[in-house]
């Protein structure tokens, strides 16, 4: 693959995640999918288009700018442990600041849980994940790869505030975020049985991304 079409590829990923998130289009999507469908259809797409942008830097023409060794590759696997289980812990959960809240009503701001380390949680993975895949894999292509996600990541904080903001009113925005600043950490009102079973499914997925990396990227993450 050249440049130009790794370049092309990256273009169709940035589209097909942003032209769906636009007020008017993700309207009319979800008034004939609805809701749930749109979420389950985003993921799926965000997911296939990523695979294929982790793949089409893998083609990318190779251009070393460091080494690869052990002990980066025992980072990744250390943060990634860290990544998934902010991921079970942040997903399905009331969160009004971030895009991937759900039940957003039950939010309470007094027993924030992750929300209040961050508002953002499920960015925060991204960009983690991002982060982490920079130390082993320093060519060309993937240096820009993950650094363009990690700084996508980044900044799509401050465009999501922007719009929660727009659309919850200025002032209730403020006093929520001030609320939860002022809360204890992770202070959450989830039941145990619900810790435990996340606490699993972190694992499980961690155990799961470790066996389907060599098939999913060509490459044993261990």
């Amino acid at each position: 693959m050249t440049w130009i079409g790794f370049a092309a590829v990256f273009g169709l990923f940035f589209l097909t995640h942003s032209l769906p998130l636009r007020p008017a289009i993700k309207s009319q999507i979800v008034g004939l999918t609805g809701a749930h469908v749109f979420r389950i259809g985003y993921s799926v797409l965000s997911l296939a288009t990523l695979s294929i942008l982790i793949w089409a830097a893998g083609q990318a023409p190779y251009v070393q700018l460091w080494p690869q060794t052990i002990w980066q590759r025992h980072v990744v696997q250390a943060g990634m442990l860290a990544v998934c289980l902010i991921l079970v812990f942040s997903v399905a959960r009331p969160n009004p600041f971030s895009f991937g809240g759900a039940n957003n009503g039950a939010f309470d701001p007094h027993h924030p849980g992750l929300v209040r380390i961050t508002r953002h949680p499920i960015l925060l993975a991204l960009a983690l994940w991002a982060g982490l895949h920079l130390l082993p894999n320093g060519d060309l292509a993937h240096v820009i790869l993950f650094g363009v996600l990690g700084g996508f990541a980044v900044a799509g904080r401050h465009l999501i505030n922007r719009r929660k903001r727009r659309e919850i009113g200025s002032a209730e925005w403020h006093a929520l975020n001030a609320a939860v600043a002022q809360a204890p950490l992770l202070k959450s009102k989830m039941p145990f049985s619900q810790i435990i079973l996340r606490l699993g499914a972190g694992l499980a997925l961690f155990a799961g991304l470790l066996w389907i990396h060599p098939v999913l990227i060509g490459v044993s993450a261990h």
